[in-house]
């Protein structure tokens, strides 16, 4: 088969696209025939070597993937060659034309919704259901403020938030994306480049500021998320490309909360609650991944540097 292979860290073209031997499945595995792969933007983090966590090279890059199972391991029950899936992480990596996955790592893909789509599942849709629901704790009736809306996380944040009751104000730094976002259910968009559009938002809570962000881009808006927060609120720090400044007295007169979170660091039980959620949204409609470009596998390098530009819409997908 054929995969992208990294033999060294560094910039998007240290991504090759190699023959490499076909999968086999063991005990409790399954292999997957990729029809499409998910590009997020910590697959950058990784391939350049500035992530926490590094993995032994040479090696596939990507995590989410969607196509159909091939084969399965022994003891492998929940599904059979030939069923439609999306995957949550593999063992082999997901730039490939098969992923190598643990049964757990393998969820049911409804009929109604695309390869292309399944692949923008699961770092983006699980990433933003942790972040709403296991670390800020929001409710239905509070305000959501999405900072990023019209990206993969953003977008899917979006849907979950207006399913689940909350009210919710995005922003989009492009015409474009900002009525992606009011596509997808946003009560309200507003423009993150403009000057005065945080004087606009205490307009829309009438002065009383926002329940829960969830920040995308904490280097640049942390510091001005904290003085839009209610009483209690909550900034769920999704993504950070650097530091940044804040004043605690923003924090300490609302007995507000701070909190990081990654995708990486949730729990075997909180992943299993999260995907049997996005499986029934998948099957009901309320969630419908966007997806903005399919680019061929071999096109690994651009996608790379697509997914970090700004004017974020949708999800960047390779198709093997």
């Amino acid at each position: 088969m054929k995969a992208i292979r990294v033999h060294q860290f560094g910039g998007p073209e240290v991504m090759k696209l190699e023959e490499v031997p076909d999968l086999r499945p063991g005990p409790g595995e399954v292999v997957v025939r990729v029809k499409a792969v998910g590009v997020n933007p910590v697959d950058t983090y990784i391939r350049s070597g500035g992530y926490a966590a590094k993995p032994d090279l040479p090696y596939t890059p990507g995590m989410d993937a969607a196509g159909v199972v091939e084969a399965v391991g022994h003891g492998v029950t929940r599904f059979v060659p030939g069923a439609r899936v999306y995957v949550a992480g593999t063992l082999s990596g997901a730039y490939a034309e098969q992923a190598l996955c643990k049964e757990s790592q393998v969820h049911p893909l409804p009929d109604k919704v695309t390869f292309a789509q399944g692949a923008a599942v699961n770092i983006p849709y699980a990433t933003a259901y942790r972040a709403l629901f296991h670390r800020a704790r929001a409710m239905p009736g509070e305000t959501v403020l999405v900072h990023g809306a019209s990206g993969g996380v953003g977008v899917a944040s979006v849907q979950l938030a207006r399913a689940a009751g909350m009210k919710v104000i995005g922003t989009a730094g492009t015409e474009r994306g900002r009525k992606l976002v009011t596509e997808q259910g946003a009560h309200h968009i507003l423009d993150h480049r403009a000057a005065d559009y945080l004087s606009e938002l205490q307009q829309l809570t009438n002065g009383r500021g926002v329940d829960v962000i969830l920040e995308m881009l904490a280097n640049v808006n942390l510091g001005k998320d904290l003085t839009i927060l209610a009483r209690n609120g909550r900034v769920v720090v999704i993504g950070s490309r650097g530091s940044v400044e804040i004043n605690p007295r923003d924090t300490m007169s609302r007995d507000a909360s701070i909190l990081g979170m990654t995708l990486m660091n949730a729990a075997e039980s909180e992943l299993t609650s999260i995907h049997a959620a996005l499986v029934v949204g998948l099957e009901n409609g309320t969630l419908r991944p966007v997806i903005n470009q399919e680019l061929p596998l071999a096109e690994a390098p651009r996608a790379h540097q697509a997914v970090l530009e700004p004017g974020s819409y949708g999800k960047i997908v390779l198709i093997p």
